[in-house]
């Protein structure tokens, strides 16, 4: 028998089922010295791990808290962090005396930035993936900190040579991506000026329903549009297990910064992928080109994997998961991955 379920019926069955820790970020919880802050804890991935950690906390039965920081514009999203136990502060980490005003808490997860909607705002961009880090480092000098950035900062790699490791140096492709580098520039500044132990987090892509590369073909299918194969290959992994990575990987962190990729060992093909959709739905599938690129933006997770094991939830399963989820007319965040560019214009 599976031991997975068949589907998600509502946003609040996947939000619990994302939010359930293992049992080696409930034991982790025991040694971690000291509370955790989330910033950014607002956006696609904040919510679930900041649930994620509580619930770690509880099962562990030790006496930590985990605080919240973000805008909050959204304010259902707040209350559910507060509903669940996360002490959440308001607060623009672009305001430099706001943040300095923040407690000094010692585990950071630093979530903040820019992507969508990069181009024809470069400026914004720049100042949220690299100012706010500045302010960040100059008020956490005696936090661990695990930064998210993204597998974007690699170059293009041509499908035949597998994915980017961290021992490839960067080539960030676009303002977007360079700002990224900015981001880690900023972070590697901090661990060898301030001796903060750091570590990079280069995700690429994070799968949940309401939105990710899976979604965005799925959607492509279930509505009878061309599936953009333009870039033809690319890495997934579950939210669930990179939430569950960010929040361990405090342990990894180092000075200098450490650097971890975190993505799914397959690489997966955009056409194979939609047509496995195409099969579930019972629906054709048409492209957008006669040819695809094979440089894409591949990551080896093989580090990854090796010290936290394969990722829980496989690609067949999230893509069941995925085709269930459009067919009952689940909720979409609608935030395209852009997986579809590697000209660095997003």
């Amino acid at each position: 028998m599976s031991k997975f379920v068949e589907k998600f019926n509502n946003e609040q069955e996947l939000e619990a089922f994302l939010s359930v820790p293992n049992a080696e970020l409930i034991e982790m919880m025991k040694r971690l010295d000291g509370d955790i802050m989330i910033l950014g804890i607002a956006g696609k991935m904040g919510v679930t791990m900041g649930k994620l950690a509580v619930n770690a906390i509880r099962e562990a039965k030790v006496d930590k808290k985990v605080y919240g920081v973000a805008r909050f514009s959204d304010a259902e999203a707040r209350k559910k962090l507060e509903d669940a136990g996360i002490q959440t502060i308001v607060c623009d980490l672009l305001d430099r005396e706001a943040v300095a005003k923040l407690p000094k808490i010692k585990n950071i997860i630093f979530m903040a930035g820019r992507k969508f909607g990069t181009d024809g705002s470069e400026e914004l961009t720049w100042m949220m993936n690299t100012v706010v880090p500045s302010n960040v480092i100059e008020n956490f000098k005696d936090s661990r900190i695990t930064a998210f950035s993204t597998g974007c900062v690699y170059p293009l790699i041509n499908l035949k040579d597998g994915g980017c490791t961290e021992k490839d140096r960067p080539g960030p492709i676009g303002e977007y991506s360079q700002s990224c580098l900015g981001r880690e520039r900023v972070f590697e500044y901090g661990a060898k000026a301030y001796g903060i132990k750091t570590l990079l987090y280069r995700l690429n892509y994070a799968i949940d329903l309401r939105y990710g590369v899976l979604h965005d073909i799925a959607q492509a299918v279930w509505k009878g549009e061309e599936v953009n194969n333009t870039v033809g290959f690319f890495n997934v992994i579950w939210q669930g297990d990179a939430n569950h990575i960010a929040l361990r990987s405090l342990e990894l962190a180092e000075n200098p910064a450490a650097i971890l990729n975190v993505t799914g060992p397959e690489i997966l093909s955009v056409e194979t992928v939609a047509k496995e959709f195409g099969r579930l739905f019972g629906k054709e599938v048409k492209f957008k080109c006669a040819e695809t690129s094979t440089d894409c933006f591949l990551s080896d997770s093989s580090v990854m994997t090796d010290i936290f094991g394969n990722p829980s939830i496989p690609v067949s399963r999230m893509i069941k998961w995925q085709a269930a989820w459009i067919a009952d007319g689940g909720r979409t965040l609608n935030k395209p991955t852009h997986y579809e560019v590697n000209t660095g214009k997003f």
